[in-house]
Formats: C-alpha cells, structure tokens, sequence
C-alpha cells in the first residue's frame, strides 16, 4: 500500500508518516520500481500502535522504547503519564477557577481584572500579612469572589488572618452560607470547625438554621460553636417567657452549653451563654434544672461539679438558689465554699 493510501486510510498524514520514516519508528518494508515507499500490512498494525501509544501522551521516543525495547516496563511508564496528568489536570484546574472568580467579578476594565488577580494572589500567599490585607482589603479595592474568600477561609491555619476573612465572609451574607454549609460535612475537623465559626458570624435567618442544624453533628466542638453562637442570639426554642415552645426543627442549645462546662471545654464562654439566656423565670429555670441533672449524674466528677458550681451563679430563680444552698453543704470543700461565698454574693444582690 503507498503512502497516500495509507495516509487516507489510517488518518495519519503523509508528512507524519515521513517523518516515522526518517525515525526509524515505522519504515516501510519494501519500495515500488518507481521508488515509492510501500506499506505491509504489518507496518499498518505499527503505525495503529505507534498512534494508540501517542493517544496516551508518550513521546516518539517513548513510543520507539515500548515497540522495540524487550526490557520496557509498560507498568512505570504508565503510572508516570498518570501522575503528570494529575498535575496538568491540576494546574488546568487552578486556572480555570481562577478565570471563573474573576468572570463572577464582573470587570468592566483591565484595571479591574489587575486588582482581583492580585486579590486572589495575596489571598493565597504564604505570607500571613499579605492573606490578612487581602481579607480586610475585599470590596474596597475589587470584588473579591465568595468561593474565593470561602476557600480561604476554611483553610485558613493562622487565627489572626482567619479572623479576618471571617469578617470578609460574613460581609458576603447569604452568598457565603451554601458554601459555608458544605464545609459543616467536611471530613477534616478543622475546615468543620472553621465553617462553623464562620457561619457564626453572618447575621441572617439561613445562618441561624445552619447553626440549629450544627447542634447535631457529631463533632462536639462545631456543636459548641453552634451553642455558644445561638446562645448569644436567644434559643429559638425560647416562646416569649422563656418557655420551650417545640418549634419543628429547632434543638435547645442548653443542653449542649451545660455539656461544654461539664467538659471544661469554653466553660466560661458557654456559662456566659447560658446566663443570657436565663432572661425569665421559666428559661432561668430550665437552665437550672439541667445543670442540676449534670451534678447529680456524676456526683464523683470534682471538676466539674466546680464548674458547674460556679456557673450557677449567674442563674437567677429559685431552683439555681436551691441548688447553691444544698452545694454549701457538699462534700467537696471547694464546692462547699464556692457554693457558700455565691450565695452570699446573691443575697448581697436581693432587694431590700
């Protein structure tokens, strides 16, 4: 077969199978009395080969080595073209991300693509001061994308600069929250920890049924967040007296707080919760209710039971005084005490 033939019937281009030719990588094996190169069937089959080993991304030169070196090892030559594919993938991937922030800034000049560039490069700088100007610099100089600042956020390592793009993310309000959530069911306990911070801080109706949500994850550390969070806005499971009032959905934070100070883990932040939230009877003495409960479970655990002691304080009603009064007596004699001195501090406080 000649070469036009060839060329038409294999889709490889005469010049391309001239230049095999001068490679050495499919010569043909015989020639015409005019002196054209004429193909067997079995340099067809080669040059069938040398394309389908192209199709994979071999070099020529690699191609030569998997046809005629007895000694190629097919296995490590794949897994290399496999792993320079990831990184091209990767690379590919970047940029094109990076083109779609910056789409999704709507640019009307060059001046305006130039900054967001310089945005997203500081936002992903190994330097901590340029990340943390970057956080505090998103909407004054350009728009910096919410997925961007999204990203950054949830992997964010230094606290200083992560308190930054928590302040940039919660001025992007209900853009960030589906992003945010996504991070609540990552399989890494820090990006779950930081959405939850995150989310934390975006004042909307959204935000607050993500946190609800979050009070039931199984990692304790985002359910303290979420408690600690929607302690500081008032249970929505409070009615207007202070009384649970069932909301389909809703779960009470309380029992998550009185957890945190049993645990010893931002006690003094979840006590500091829980006495917000003591704004009536009714809620006063629910929250008492429930950290009685926690003394009386594990009446051995000295820690927290101090813990617990102390917290009661700030919890007004009967029930948080009764409790104080018995705790005076207590076994342990710092509870003893603590429970003493507090009650004294709270009679100091009655009205005459």
């Amino acid at each position: 077969m000649l070469i036009g033939d060839v060329a038409r019937r294999s889709g490889v281009s005469a010049r391309m199978l001239r230049h095999y030719d001068a490679l050495g990588l499919v010569r043909p094996t015989g020639r015409t009395v005019s002196g054209y190169r004429e193909y067997s069937g079995e340099d067809i089959r080669r040059i069938f080969h040398v394309e389908s080993l192209r199709s994979l991304g071999l070099s020529l030169r690699e191609v030569a080595r998997a046809l005629d070196d007895p000694g190629f090892r097919p296995a490590e030559l794949v897994e290399d073209l496999a792993r320079q594919t990831r990184e091209r993938i990767a690379v590919e991937t970047a940029l094109l991300t990076r083109l779609r922030r910056i789409g999704a800034a709507e640019p009307t000049e060059w001046e305006d693509v130039l900054q967001t560039v310089a945005l997203l490069h500081a936002l992903g700088s190994e330097n901590a001061a340029n990340r943390q100007r970057a956080a505090l610099s998103s909407g004054e100089e350009a728009a910096v994308p919410v997925d961007a600042l999204v990203e950054a956020a949830l992997g964010e390592e230094d606290p200083v600069v992560a308190g930054a793009l928590r302040w940039a993310v919660a001025q992007s309000a209900e853009a960030a929250l589906e992003l945010l959530a996504d991070g609540l069911d990552s399989p890494v306990a820090a990006v779950r920890e930081r959405a939850v911070r995150s989310i934390a801080e975006i004042p909307h109706e959204r935000a607050a049924a993500l946190l609800q949500g979050a009070l039931r994850s199984p990692d304790r550390v985002v359910r303290g967040h979420a408690a600690l969070a929607l302690g500081a806005q008032g249970n929505p499971q409070d009615g207007p007296h202070g009384e649970p009032h069932g909301e389909q959905g809703a779960v009470d934070v309380v029992p998550t707080l009185v957890d945190m100070i049993v645990e010893g883990t931002n006690d003094v932040d979840a006590a500091d919760a829980l006495s917000a939230l003591a704004s009536s009877p009714a809620a006063a003495d629910r929250i008492a209710t429930a950290m009685v409960g926690r003394l009386a479970a594990d009446p051995d655990a000295l820690p927290s039971r101090r813990r617990l002691t102390q917290a009661l304080a700030d919890i007004p009603g009967a029930t948080a005084a009764r409790a104080l009064a018995e705790l005076s007596h207590d076994e342990d004699p710092a509870v003893a005490l603590t429970a003493a001195y507090l009650l004294t501090l709270r009679e100091a406080r009655q009205p005459d």
